[in-house]
């Protein structure tokens, strides 16, 4: 099967997001992305219940394990599972491992699915280069506008989440980019302390009694740890 005929994963979701369709750029480039895209596949894969993490933290840290599922099919997913499955670690340590490579494995993605288009440019009249755009239709411009949509309902108005859309609320607010972004989500201290919440686990009364979310809560908020320094979370 190829990947792009998969579900688009969250990382796939918040690149999308953080992408500037007015300046083709996107927001949060270096470590903040790196490490929000890293939580992202963390994340995804304990919502699926193919890793689980550690509910107390040892000397070792928060142990990322994997669980006795099958491996994730998703190629985005897939090296991260099998880097875990080989020898758990902790969350920090793995956020800072798998995260630089994840920009351009999930780009090149967003581009083979059509979400956006690479387009060659030359500076100088000479100087070969390429620029992003944000393709039309339901794949791109259509996605990001559900995406950006749902996020400013629950950052913005209030709303209760699904788990998926607050866990990419708090990766959207993790990477720093939430005031870049204010032409589609009004940025305001309400929003700051929303996007605050979410990122410490605080999902709404969906989550409650759902073990494999609250899973995944505990690891985005340990993941990002080593974006936002979120006091207690490596010591509580």
């Amino acid at each position: 099967m190829n990947d792009t005929t998969l579900t688009p994963t969250l990382a796939e979701d918040l690149l999308l997001v953080l992408f500037d369709p007015r300046s083709g750029s996107i927001h949060s480039e270096g470590s903040p992305l790196f490490h929000v895209l890293a939580g992202a596949v963390l994340t995804e894969l304990a919502l699926s219940g193919a890793v689980d993490i550690d509910r107390t933290t040892s000397l070792r840290g928060r142990q990322v394990r994997a669980t006795s599922s099958a491996a994730p099919t998703d190629e985005l997913l897939l090296g991260t599972w099998q880097r875990v499955e080989r020898k758990p670690t902790d969350a920090y340590s793995l956020v800072l491992e798998i995260g630089p490579a994840l920009r351009s494995l999930t780009l090149d993605r967003l581009v083979a699915r059509g979400a956006l288009l690479r387009e060659k440019t030359t500076t100088l009249g000479f100087i070969p280069g390429t620029r992003l755009r944000l393709a039309e239709g339901a794949g791109g411009a259509g996605r990001r506008g559900e995406l950006v949509a749902s996020l400013r309902n629950v950052l913005a108005e209030g709303a209760e989440p699904s788990v998926r859309t607050a866990a990419l609320a708090a990766l959207v607010s993790a990477s720093g980019a939430l005031p870049a972004v204010h032409r589609d989500i009004p940025w305001s201290g309400d929003v700051y302390t929303r996007g605050r919440e979410l990122q410490q686990g605080k999902w709404g009364a969906q989550i409650a009694g759902d073990a494999i979310a609250v899973a995944a809560a505990a690891m985005l908020s340990t993941a990002l740890f080593v974006t936002v320094g979120l006091p207690g979370l490596r010591g509580d």
